[in-house]
């Protein structure tokens, strides 16, 4: 399986040693690794009767890099951990790795090394390094009261799309694939780095549940603009037909990996950005000055 997962295979520059060896070697020209990871379990985070298993994999992936894009730096390799049972077809074994591979290759990473594991569900568990490149990390805890409140990203898109497959519909494919395979906007990240960004997260677990970990970091309150937050067309639309509000998918919805940054006052934002709210003195996530009374999104053990 291991032989199948990285034969013909090509490393990046920054992988010195690669799978073959008790550890691989990674280089940091920084002299700093951010280091990151994510788990997946079969029937928890996915499903293969509605995704596929490349899906499922490019997806462990992005939301792995999503977390090294959100801290200002960009993923050079990757470990993989596959637990699943004796009885899986290679080809889905095959398909996870294609997957994974994908969305490194297209990052310019590598995959370098993990383990196999016999399990009764597949479970992937990814690790990500990343190099800073000479900036210092995007924290949680920077943000401070004025600043500008920004996102770069899909808002909603993925719990629509989750939506929809329970609903078993079909008619909006757009959607549903946004929740398949996430496209988190990396190079967003490291440009907001740049940019000087007081404080940085993606949206894994919904906007008002990441912006709260941001607030407790920080010790501020967010206000977010909801003239800023209206759901995209495609959004209004399933929703009109599912009969619920995609206000709820925009606040709530989590896995879009979309990244959220503060930035100083009067700063100019960095392209793809946009406003969506303000930093104010206080405690916890506001919208349009009144406290968000619903769910702020994902909860593991809920």
């Amino acid at each position: 399986m291991i032989d199948r997962a990285v034969a013909g295979r090509v490393q990046p520059d920054t992988t010195d040693l690669g799978p073959g060896d008790d550890a691989a070697v990674v280089r940091a020209a920084d002299g700093r690794v951010v280091v990151s990871s994510d788990m997946l379990v079969q029937g928890r985070h996915f499903r293969f009767d509605w995704s596929t298993p490349e899906q499922v994999g490019r997806k462990a992936a992005a939301q792995n890099a999503a977390d090294i894009a959100s801290m200002g730096a960009w993923p050079t390799a990757f470990l993989v951990s596959l637990g699943c049972p004796p009885d899986t077809p290679i080809r889905v074994a095959d398909a996870l790795s294609e997957g994974i591979w994908a969305e490194a290759s297209a990052l310019g990473a590598g995959v370098v090394g993990g383990d196999t594991v016999q399990s009764d569900q597949v479970v992937l568990s990814l690790t990500v390094l990343g190099d800073l490149r000479g900036r210092d990390a995007v924290l949680r805890a920077g943000a401070r009261p004025g600043d500008q409140v920004a996102v770069t990203g899909r808002l909603g898109w993925s719990a629509a799309g989750l939506a929809l497959l329970v609903a078993d519909n079909r008619d909006f494919p757009e959607l549903v694939d946004a929740h398949r395979v996430p496209t988190p906007p990396y190079r967003r990240g490291p440009d907001a780095a740049e940019a000087g960004a007081t404080a940085m997260t993606d949206n894994s677990d919904g906007l008002v549940a990441d912006l709260g970990h941001l607030c407790a970091a920080s010790g501020v309150r967010v206000d977010l603009d909801p003239a800023a937050l209206t759901p995209d067309p495609p959004l209004r639309a399933a929703a009109q037909t599912l009969g619920v509000d995609p206000s709820a998918w925009v606040l709530t919805g989590g896995e879009d990996h979309s990244l959220l940054a503060t930035f100083p006052r009067g700063a100019a934002l960095p392209d793809g950005w946009r406003r969506i709210g303000v930093v104010r003195a206080g405690a916890g996530v506001t919208v349009g000055g009144r406290a968000w009374s619903g769910s702020g999104g994902w909860q593991s053990f809920g």
